[in-house]
Order: structure tokens, then sequence, then C-alpha cells
């Protein structure tokens, strides 16, 4: 892997499980659970200025990133509901850059967004908690994939998603020496 990739895909890129058992099953969930704290913990004590740095040339801004994970993690959540609702429901998919480029996402603070994803982790946990096997195999479409999903393999990339942009921040935390 070059050092752009390795700048891109600092934990690698997504690889679909084959089997997630149980046992990783929970260890997802405490991955979701515990991401937000860890997340803070991170970040807490950012100025303005390594908040809009980006974590690679050319890349998104530590907060483009933070707010990123709040509408892409939301997104996540009310797709978990639909398919736990619906019968394959059609998802709509989103245009996650451009959503990145909207002035909330570049300009504000970074604290609604905290608030976000620790309150939607909040309720995601509670909800992969009380599902069972069988929820877990509920799935939805993506239309722009043209593949159906189901989520126990939807939740192994969100906590791929939270470790590789997690990785973002904390490698250029380290480069800058912050």
């Amino acid at each position: 892997m070059n050092d752009i990739d390795q700048k891109k895909f600092p934990i690698g890129t997504f690889k679909e499980p084959e089997n997630i058992c149980d046992i990783t099953l929970d260890e997802y969930i405490k991955v979701i659970k515990d991401f937000p704290g860890k997340l803070k913990n991170l970040i807490e004590d950012f100025s303005d200025d390594q908040l809009d740095t980006q974590y690679r040339e050319g890349g998104w801004t530590v907060r483009q990133l933070v707010n990123h994970i709040a509408d892409s993690h939301i997104n996540s959540f009310v797709r978990f509901k639909l398919a736990l609702t619906e019968d394959n429901p059609t998802i709509k998919p989103y245009d996650e850059a451009k959503w990145a480029e909207l002035q909330d996402s570049q300009n504000m603070p970074v604290k609604p967004a905290m608030r976000m994803i620790r309150g939607t982790h909040q309720r995601w946990t509670a909800l992969l908690k009380s599902m069972t096997n069988k929820q877990f195999e509920r799935t939805f479409h993506h239309p722009e994939h043209n593949k159906n999903y189901d989520l126990r393999h939807c939740l192994a990339l969100y906590v791929w998603h939270c470790n590789h942009h997690f990785a973002h921040i904390e490698n250029i935390k380290k480069e800058k020496g912050w």
C-alpha cells in the first residue's frame, strides 16, 4: 500500500466477514457503544485550527470527519430501523462527499455533531442489544449497489467505519504532535 492509500485507509479497506458469530456480534456492539466516548477523548482538546486541519492532503478536515460520522451513523441507524420494520426496504442513498462540503459540516463547532453521535450510538446500542439472530438476518436494498445487505454485515461495516475514521484523526494527531 502506498503512502496516499495508507493515509486514506489506515486500517485497510473494509473486508466483509464471511460469518459473524454471536461473540463477534457482541464485540461489534461494544465498539458501537464505546465509540462516542473514545472519539470525544481523542478530539476534546483540539483547537479550531486543529479541527480545520485535513487528515491528509486533499482529504476532509477533522471537523468534516466528525460531522460526516454524525451524518453517516444516523443514516445507518435509520436503515437498521427500516430493515427491522419493513420487508427488504430500498434505502435512500446520499452523496456523503457533497454533505461534507455543506456549511454545517465545514464551519460549525463539532459539539452538536458529537451530541448526535452520542445520542445515535446510545439508541443504536439499545436497539442492537435487543435484536435477535433472526432480526440480524433482515435486509435492506441499496439501489446504487443493486445489492441487499443484512444487518449483521452492515454492523460489521459500521464498526470498520468507526475504526477507519478514528484512525484518520489519531494519525493526524500523532503526525502533528498534538
